[in-house]
């Protein structure tokens, strides 16, 4: 079983570094969830090789890998769907400029 992606790693931490610049944090938010459920998806992947006690343990984690996997979709699906909302620069990943605002330094 395999995660099919349509954004690489380079491209979710573009997201999230545009979100630390500006005040517009939605799209990092589903970006990090995607990254999350990576991890987790990997997690399901290596503990599905690993030789196991019982038949249970198998079909617990091929399950949590197959959900992990539509929800994966369906949150790279959301994050394309809010990118082309907020009408962001694809073949640089940036925000576009007039829903920018730049993240003001708190003064004492």
């Amino acid at each position: 079983m395999n995660l099919e992606t349509k954004f690489t790693a380079l491209q979710l931490a573009i997201i999230n570094n545009q979100a630390a610049l500006y005040t517009c944090a939605c799209p990092v938010h589903i970006s990090m969830q995607i990254t999350n459920l990576r991890k987790l998806f990997d997690y399901q992947k290596t503990c599905m090789e690993m030789p196991v006690e019982n038949e249970v343990q198998t079909r617990v984690h091929q399950r949590i890998a197959e959900v992990t996997k539509q929800a994966h979709e369906l949150m790279e699906q959301c994050l394309d769907e809010v990118l082309d909302l907020e009408g962001w620069d694809r073949t640089k990943m940036e925000m576009p400029e007039g829903i920018r605002a730049r993240i003001e330094p708190k003064t004492a």
